[in-house]
């Protein structure tokens, strides 16, 4: 009996000696001893996991760079050069906007004269459905303007007997806006133009637009793909509208957040030349294009 009492108990002992072994005097369980070997083994391996960190994720990512080939499995690789390709548009954004100066500012006077011949444009509208009147009326117009005799002045007094004058548009003018409305008219655009973009290569083409105006435009990679930004700049502000990657074609309205320069930049990103299209309607004062 006293043989089998001993032999349960012993575990139990075993037990108790672990516990006191693993506790201090105090009752506390003691830390584990750090040795110099252990310190080196801990911060090698921190060391690698920071290198794999940096090499299957962050360069990937950020930089297009994918030294083991991990970056393309999951996805980053093609990131990195998406946000690498965009930097760089935007440092050529910038760069084509420090070399091309200051924005031109139009004259209060240009700005009138624009205003007066938006309206005769709008009266000149009233008649769109027949195209005979489109070239007639706008002759009529200003050779009444050069032909109209100056009004009597009424009897009263010397001060008073002087017509007062009032500006009208240049013949040149007025014929110029009659044409950006007839061409608007008959190919429902008013500006179109083309250019050949080899591989890596960036063009950029803006609308002098005033706070509010509204501008029609349809654009083509004319069967390939390019990347664009659609931006403006001007009165002391830019803004970013859109950005695309690969895009065969747009269209839509562009509205002026402020008074400035409003259009679009292409690069060409493929291996071969791509030649963009771009159209445009609506209000605006005029194309600056290269």
């Amino acid at each position: 009996m006293n043989t089998n009492s001993d032999t349960t108990r012993t575990p139990q002992t075993q037990l108790r000696a672990d516990r006191r072994a693993n506790h201090d005097g105090a009752g506390q369980l003691r830390g584990v001893e750090a040795t110099s070997g252990g310190l080196i083994r801990s911060t090698l391996i921190a060391s690698g996991a920071a290198v794999a960190v940096l090499t299957v994720v962050y360069l990937p990512a950020e930089y297009g760079i994918d030294p083991t080939g991990l970056g393309a499995v999951l996805g980053l690789t093609e990131m990195g050069q998406i946000k690498q390709q965009l930097y760089a548009e935007a440092e050529a954004d910038e760069a084509d906007e420090a070399g091309a100066g200051a924005v031109a500012t139009l004259d209060p006077a240009i700005l009138g004269r624009l205003d007066r011949i938006e309206a005769q444009l709008a009266a000149i509208g009233a008649v769109i459905g027949a195209p005979a009147a489109l070239t007639e009326a706008p002759a009529q117009t200003v050779e009444e303007v050069a032909v109209a005799p100056a009004p009597e002045p009424e009897p009263g007094p010397a001060l008073d007997a002087t017509p007062e004058l009032t500006a009208e548009p240049a013949p040149g003018e007025t014929t110029a806006a009659v044409d950006a409305a007839t061409a608007e008219a008959t190919s429902g655009w008013r500006d179109e133009v083309s250019y050949s973009l080899a591989p890596g290569e960036g063009i950029e083409v803006k609308l002098v637009m005033q706070e509010g105006q509204t501008a029609r435009f349809e654009w083509t990679a004319n069967g390939s793909v390019v990347n664009y930004d659609t931006h403006g700049d001007g009165s002391g502000q830019k803004i970013s509208y859109e950005q695309g990657r690969g895009v065969p074609d747009q269209t839509g309205e562009l509205t002026a957040a402020f008074t400035g320069n409003h259009g679009w930049f292409w690069r060409n990103r493929t291996d071969a030349p791509v030649t963009v299209t771009l159209r445009t309607a609506g209000d605006y004062a005029e194309m600056k294009a290269p």
